[in-house]
C-alpha cells in the first residue's frame, strides 16, 4: 500500500513498545515495577471528579465552541497571567483535547514545507513528528548534562540559518528533568527576535518544579508576540485520561489553531472541561502535597541510583524523571533497557526513545511509590552487578 511521504517517517513512541514487552512479561506470571510511562501515580483529585461528575449529570455533555468554554478559557487565562505575571487574555488561549494540539496545530499553522525547527533531543518524541507532519525538516539541538541538560547553546548557534522557522523548547524537560536557567532561555529570544523565529515552548510540568520556578521564554521582551506556550493538566492534577490541555499564543495564530481544531476534533469534551475550570481554581493544597512527596521519592531515587557501580545521575529540577548515565556499561541504551526488564523487571526507558542523543542514558519516572522504587534499586543493582 502507498502512503503519503507526511506519515512514512513516523514511529510509535517508545514507552508504549516497553509497555507492551513489560505487560507480555506480566502475562507470564512475571512480577514488574512500571517506571517507563510519564503520569502521575495518583488517581485525579476528588473535587476535580465530582465537578466532572456533575457535569455529565447536569447534562453539560453537548458540543462546545471548539477553541474551549469561555468558562475555561478565562479560567487558563487568570492563571497563566498570574504565573507569568503578563497580562494575558482569553482570546490568547485554545483548548484542545490534551496538549499534543498545541504542539501539532500551531506548527501546522506555521510552519511550511522545507523550513527547518529546532528542537531538544533527547526530547518529546511528538516534536519530530510534528515538525515531520507539516512538511518541515527538524533539527535536533542536543542537550548539554554538563549544564543539566540545558540546550548545547554552541550548537544552536550553529544550527541557525535563514531557513530557520521555530525553535522548540521544553522546560521542565521529559526525558532528563532538566531546567532550563534564564541566560539560556535569553540567548534563544536574542535570536529569535533577531531572526524572527518563532518558539514553542512546551511548559506542561511548569507546575513541577522542585526549587524555584521555571522560567519562560515567554516573559522576556518582545517575546510573547512569537511564542506559543503548551500547557495541560494531565501532570500537575494526575488527569492524563480526561485529555485536556492548551496552548496560549498572539490572538492571530489562536484564530488559525481554532479552524485547525474546529475541522479535526471539533471540540474538547464538555464535562471535561468543566472539570478544568475545578482543577484551576479549586483549592491547590494538594498540588503542593504531591510535590512535596515527588521530591521524598526523588532524593531517595537518586541517591540509591548514584550508589550502584557503573551508574551516575544528576538531580532533576523539574518533572519526575531521572535519567542516568550508563556510559561506564559499554551497552547501547536499548539494549541495557531490555536487559534490566527482562533480569530485573524493572521496566524504564533508553535514552535513544527521545532521540539518538539520548544515547548513554535511561529514563526512569519515580511517579511510584516508595516501596516500588526502592525493590527497583534492588533489582537494578543485582542486575547490573552481573554486568560489571
Amino acid at each position: 500500500m502507498e502512503f503519503a511521504e507526511r506519515v512514512l517517517e513516523l514511529e510509535p513512541e517508545g514507552a508504549y513498545y516497553m509497555l507492551a514487552r513489560a505487560q507480555e512479561l506480566e502475562a507470564e506470571g512475571r512480577d514488574i515495577i512500571h517506571l517507563e510511562i510519564g503520569q502521575p501515580d495518583t488517581p485525579t483529585y476528588a473535587n476535580i471528579s465530582k465537578a466532572g461528575i456533575h457535569a455529565i449529570q447536569e447534562g453539560f455533555t453537548r458540543y462546545t465552541p471548539s477553541a474551549g468554554i469561555k468558562d475555561l478559557r478565562g479560567a487558563i487565562a487568570r492563571y497563566s497571567s498570574q504565573r507569568l505575571g503578563l497580562d494575558i487574555k482569553p482570546a490568547n488561549v485554545v483548548v484542545g483535547p490534551g496538549a499534543k494540539p498545541a504542539l501539532f496545530f500551531p506548527t501546522l499553522a506555521l510552519v511550511q514545507p522545507g523550513d527547518e525547527v529546532i528542537y531538544p533531543n533527547p526530547g518529546f518524541p511528538t516534536y519530530e513528528a510534528m515538525i515531520q507532519v507539516a512538511g518541515g525538516f527538524p533539527v535536533p539541538v542536543p542537550l548539554s548534562e554538563e549544564d543539566d541538560f540545558s540546550f548545547d547553546l554552541a550548537a544552536f548557534d550553529r544550527l541557525l540559518n535563514e531557513r530557520t522557522r521555530m525553535v522548540v523548547l521544553n522546560s521542565p524537560s521529559n526525558p532528563t528533568g532538566g531546567v532550563m536557567p534564564l541566560s539560556a532561555l535569553e540567548h534563544i529570544a536574542n535570536a529569535a527576535r533577531e531572526r524572527d523565529i518563532w518558539v514553542l515552548s512546551d511548559e506542561i510540568y511548569s507546575r513541577m518544579v522542585f526549587d524555584k520556578p521555571a522560567d519562560s521564554i515567554y516573559t522576556l521582551p518582545g517575546m510573547a508576540e512569537r511564542t506559543i506556550i503548551c500547557d495541560g493538566f494531565s501532570k500537575t492534577y494526575s488527569m492524563t485520561g480526561w485529555r485536556l490541555g492548551y496552548g496560549i499564543m498572539p490572538e492571530s495564530l489562536a484564530g488559525r489553531v481554532d479552524l485547525l481544531l474546529n475541522h479535526s476534533i471539533g471540540c474538547t469534551a464538555s464535562f471535561t472541561q468543566a472539570a478544568g475550570v475545578e482543577a484551576l481554581e479549586g483549592p491547590q493544597d494538594h498540588v503542593d502535597a504531591i510535590m512535596s512527596e515527588y521530591r521524598r521519592r526523588r532524593d531517595f531515587l537518586v541517591s540509591g541510583l548514584n550508589q550502584i557501580p557503573g551508574l551516575s545521575c544528576r538531580t532533576p529540577q523539574g518533572a519526575f524523571y531521572a535519567f542516568p548515565n550508563i556510559i561506564s556499561f559499554g551497552k547501547p541504551a536499548h539494549w541495557l533497557a531490555d536487559y534490566i526488564l527482562d533480569e530485573a523487571g524493572v521496566a524504564l526507558l533508553p535514552g535513544t526513545s527521545f532521540g539518538e542523543y539520548g544515547e548513554g542514558y535511561l529514563r526512569i519516572c519515580f511517579a511510584n511509590s516508595m516501596e516500588n522504587l526502592e525493590i527497583a534499586l534492588q533489582r537494578l543493582s543485582s542486575a547490573l552487578e552481573k554486568l560489571k
